[in-house]
């Protein structure tokens, strides 16, 4: 990879994680769009998944330091959606389904989250919250952390907008949920590669690659955590999902 190549894509990487921990996330659908436009997108699909898991761990750790010191972690309401992911996300990394209809499906999915919370509501303060229980977190966690799994993302592009529109969390507190999420079902995505004798991590590219993300995480979770008001992070939120779905969409058409 030649050096200006390089340079530009820690930048892009940068503004990627500080736009995604802003809401919580960690930012693997972002890295992996961006790594398709670049010399790696030659790569393996697992080499891709797989350095995308590392960076969001990182992104994904920072969100959740800066949001759970803010208060916004409920350990309650996380629980149940991380209990029940682990295993499929461990299938999933193990695993590896794809194609155009699924990836078509996934992507109108993000799209249709992106306008209900565009145009509807969320439960933007505390008392508007009605925490789920565990028939209703199950299923959707252990949905979820599959998906995350075979894709190579961390999942909180899906679970934050279900938390938002079943009105089970703040946009913050979703966002704290979300991060410990992400770094869960990375780390189980990348334990499912191991187990499947599939890893391919290239320490030489991903030293730089961690250093530029994690200056990206604290500069966008310190400002979502802190400095910008709920229904920020919601719009902040909206952005993500489009910008994730149109990656998504790309990669089908052409």
């Amino acid at each position: 990879m030649e050096s200006l190549e390089l340079v530009l894509l820690l930048f892009g990487l940068l503004l990627i994680a500080a736009l995604y921990a802003s809401v919580g996330h960690g930012g693997a659908s972002g890295y992996l769009a961006l790594l398709s436009l670049s010399t790696l997108a030659s790569m393996d699909p697992v080499w891709l998944k797989q350095h995308a898991w590392t960076l969001n761990m990182v992104v994904a750790a920072i969100a959740f330091w800066h949001y759970h010191r803010e208060g916004f972690h409920l350990p309650r309401l996380t629980i149940p959606f991380i209990a029940a992911s682990i295993p499929f996300a461990l299938l999933g990394g193990y695993l590896g389904v794809g194609g155009s209809v699924y990836d078509l499906l996934l992507s109108l999915t993000l799209l249709w989250a992106a306008w209900r919370l565009w145009g509807g509501s969320s439960a933007d303060s505390a008392a508007d919250v009605a925490l789920p229980d565990a028939k209703a977190a199950v299923p959707v966690g252990g949905a979820i952390g599959l998906v995350s799994g075979v894709i190579g993302i961390g999942g909180g592009i899906f679970l934050t907008p279900v938390l938002l529109l079943k009105r089970w969390a703040t946009p913050k507190q979703a966002a704290a949920t979300g991060a410990l999420f992400i770094w869960v079902n990375s780390l189980a995505g990348l334990v499912g590669s191991f187990a499947s004798n599939q890893m391919q991590l290239e320490a030489q590219l991903l030293i730089p690659f961690i250093a530029a993300v994690l200056l990206g995480g604290l500069i966008g979770s310190r400002y979502g955590s802190v400095m910008a008001p709920e229904s920020k992070v919601r719009r902040l939120l909206v952005l993500v999902l489009i910008i994730a779905a149109t990656k998504r969409l790309l990669e089908i058409f052409f």
